[in-house]
């Protein structure tokens, strides 16, 4: 898909970049800057419309709806795709799909064509979701951030081929997955703890340089036909680590206890896989583990979690704890409570660190 350029609402007004895209298929990126003042500004059935943009030789336009386009939707985000064209000749057959900025496997060219086309003409000139999400339900989600989301049209205009020949999505991920499942060609064993991981070579060199080095490089004496034995990791984290390198998926991890009890686990065992992903150089599971970790920070584990990405070289997460710390209010309850002393002991860089901040 081409980029046909990006619309920024705020105050009830459109402004940004829109480009031409030539191609019969591409993208425009709609910015919802200051939610809650968008929403208070357009009651029920008020549209605001985003800038036009070009796609196959047709002007598109995408009207956003903050609390509904009709009384039933009061309480739900509406979103169209519009054919802007003057005269609109004849009937245009197109994929369309929105998705929010983060939801990349909706966004594959494939995946939006597979989609069964709309009619677009001078009578139905635009389509799209009445109820695209509950109003509460994206209050809640992690696609608003700090007032903004950011929502992806992405639109392909059918051709002949389009309407007869419909090419399935890629299943590489679930194929691969399926060979940890089924355990079949497995050929080499891993053992932590007291637990045994059978797996496949070529699979963990593809996906880890550390692995490829170990199973096929200079470290890969004895390591031929024998049980590698993997120290200083549980069990749980390590399956956890294999799990990812099939699936390029963050796993979940489930936790029979009270939520309060669940959580604290669930922060320690996200540390304890961040470090196993940075051992073994898999920087995708590392930041996934980072993004997580965020939700988490809160007075009694930020600087813990500091502490962690000082360890292994986590930019962002850091940065994050230190502007959680930054508050007034969260520096002097911490402060109060001693939860500095642990930096001191251990990272005394780190408090240096942040008391430049403070004094930036």
């Amino acid at each position: 898909m081409s980029f046909a350029g990006v619309s920024l609402l705020g105050d009830g007004k459109a402004f940004g970049l829109s480009n031409s895209v030539a191609t019969a298929s591409g993208y425009h990126l709609l910015v919802i800057n200051g939610y809650s003042r968008t929403k208070a500004a357009a009651p029920n059935g008020t549209v605001i419309v985003s800038l036009p943009f070009m796609v196959g030789g047709h002007c598109w336009c995408i009207e956003y709806y903050p609390n509904g386009d009709r009384p039933g939707y009061a309480d739900s985000l509406s979103l169209y795709l519009a054919c802007a064209d003057k005269n609109v000749s004849g009937t245009l057959r197109v994929h369309y799909g929105f998705s929010f900025i983060d939801e990349l496997e909706k966004q594959d060219s494939v995946h939006i064509r597979a989609r069964r086309p709309d009619n677009f003409s001078s009578t139905s000139p635009s389509w799209g979701y009445r109820n695209f999400m509950k109003r509460d339900e994206l209050e809640k989600s992690k696609h608003l951030k700090n007032g903004c989301f950011t929502i992806r049209c992405d639109l392909a205009i059918a051709t002949t081929s389009d309407l007869f020949i419909k090419v399935p999505p890629s299943s590489i991920h679930q194929h691969i997955s399926n060979l940890l499942v089924s355990k079949e060609g497995t050929d080499v064993t891993f053992k932590v703890g007291s637990e045994t991981f059978p797996a496949h070579r070529c699979v963990l060199a593809a996906r880890s340089a550390v692995f490829k080095a170990e199973l096929f490089g200079p470290m890969k004496e004895g390591t031929i036909a024998s049980v590698i034995h993997v120290e200083d990791m549980e069990a749980k984290v390590f399956g956890a680590l294999l799990s990812f390198i099939y699936t390029d998926s963050l796993p979940k991890m489930e936790f029979d206890m009270v939520k309060e009890e669940g959580e604290s686990q669930e922060v320690l065992w996200l540390q304890h896989l961040l470090a196993a992903a940075d051992r073994y150089d898999l920087q995708r599971l590392k930041v996934l583990c980072e993004e997580k970790l965020c939700e988490h920070i809160d007075m009694s584990s930020v600087t813990t979690i500091l502490t962690v990405a000082e360890q292994h070289s986590c930019h962002g997460l850091k940065e994050v704890c230190f502007e959680f710390l930054k508050t007034p209010a969260n520096l002097k309850a911490i402060t109060a409570a001693d939860g500095l002393e642990g930096l001191t002991r251990t990272c005394p860089s780190l408090l240096k660190e942040l008391i430049a901040k403070l004094a930036s």
